[in-house]
């Protein structure tokens, strides 16, 4: 017989595991203030905790007799039981694999903080831990799609029938998702490889830029100019490209000048390592000044070399440096600027232009 008392006893269940997910909620976010896991279990879990709370209070109220005895309400409670089990199921995965983000949250949070030389061993293990974990979500997925799949009675059938054939249709998609196979297997080399890490600065198609994201299929570049550059993670496998923290963030920065012969390098190099001293941005490691070429229009080059501690510290460095030893020589050594000579019989002669115009 079918039991009037059932539904209010189901709808109190609901409401009891609806308000004891609650009641862990808020104790779990104050304990978040000072416990991390409890902060990012609150974030992550609480809709996918809802949802397994409701579905478990079903499963152990809703019972056949709660339909009626007729031929077709037990029909009816078979196909309401059949579908609570799907939903379980989803329920339960959500959960899962969204525990496993904020476990994971937690380790990701304490590698962020970490600077100086252990910082490239962090962002390493940042990198393979953002991988994993998506590769487990794919997994416990995919895992619970079979077991919905093969809950149907059908499903069972077929699923025996297919292993006859599983070599073709395995080849069949093989073939297929051969490039998405090849991404994901590119992603999983660079990633346990230590060749790109997220943060890493990188050259790209000419584009200077950091890796904000690096997925099983595609990586995400951050351009300095705060444009993104998408591009696969099989480029990465497949075509060269510059990495500039690959065994640490220390980068040098190089500024070059073209001057007339006359600039006094001594006066000049003394007055680049001041001008370094009082700027924050020189790790204090590396510097020099040198004359690295004579050019063939009459000008010499001088190259100043300084270190920083990071690729933006380099390139705000490079500006510094450039913007002061231009005023420097400017301001000190007119007659260094950049000029081009002319020789001509009066030159060679030993006579100037300027003798020659005051005659006429």
């Amino acid at each position: 017989m079918q039991s009037p008392a059932g539904w209010p006893i189901l709808a109190i269940a609901v409401i009891g595991s609806v308000l004891l997910v609650e009641v862990v909620r808020r104790v779990l976010n104050r304990m978040g203030r000072k416990w991390a896991l409890a902060r990012h279990l609150v974030e992550h879990c609480t809709w996918a905790a809802f949802a397994v709370a409701v579905v478990v209070a079903c499963n152990l109220v809703l019972g056949p007799g709660m339909f009626g005895p007729a031929p077709a309400d037990r029909s009816l409670a078979a196909s309401v039981e059949h579908a609570l089990g799907l939903v379980t199921i989803a329920a339960v995965t959500w959960l899962i694999v969204q525990a496993t983000y904020a476990l994971t949250d937690v380790a990701l949070d304490r590698l962020v903080q970490v600077e100086g030389e252990r910082n490239r061993r962090a962002r390493r293990i940042m990198t393979q831990i953002a991988l994993v974990r998506r590769i487990a979500s794919a997994a416990f997925i995919v895992i619970a799609l079979g077991a919905m799949l093969f809950s149907f009675p059908q499903m069972r059938a077929l699923g025996a029938g297919l292993l006859a054939s599983a070599g073709i249709a395995g080849a069949i998609v093989g073939i297929a998702a051969q490039p998405t196979i090849g991404n994901a297997l590119a992603g999983l080399q660079l990633a346990f490889s230590d060749a790109l890490r997220l943060e890493d600065v990188v050259v790209v198609e000419k584009e200077w830029g950091r890796i904000e994201e690096l997925t099983l299929t595609y990586v995400v570049l951050r351009l300095w100019d705060e444009r993104r550059l998408v591009l696969p993670v099989s480029y990465f496998t497949q075509n060269p490209f510059e990495n500039w923290t690959r065994h640490g963030s220390r980068v040098l920065a190089v500024v070059y000048l073209r001057v007339d012969w006359s600039v006094p390098v001594p006066k000049l190099r003394e007055a680049l390592y001041a001008f370094l001293q009082d700027n924050p941005l020189w790790d204090q490691k590396d510097w020099t000044l040198q004359v690295t070429d004579v050019l063939p229009n009459g000008l010499v080059e001088l190259r100043a070399l300084m270190s920083a501690a990071d690729s933006p510290s380099s390139w705000d460095l490079k500006c510094d440096v450039r913007e002061y030893l231009v005023e420097y020589v400017r301001e000190n050594y007119p007659d260094a600027l950049p000029r081009f000579r002319v020789d001509t019989p009066e030159t060679r002669a030993g006579m100037s232009w300027t003798d020659d115009r005051d005659r006429r």
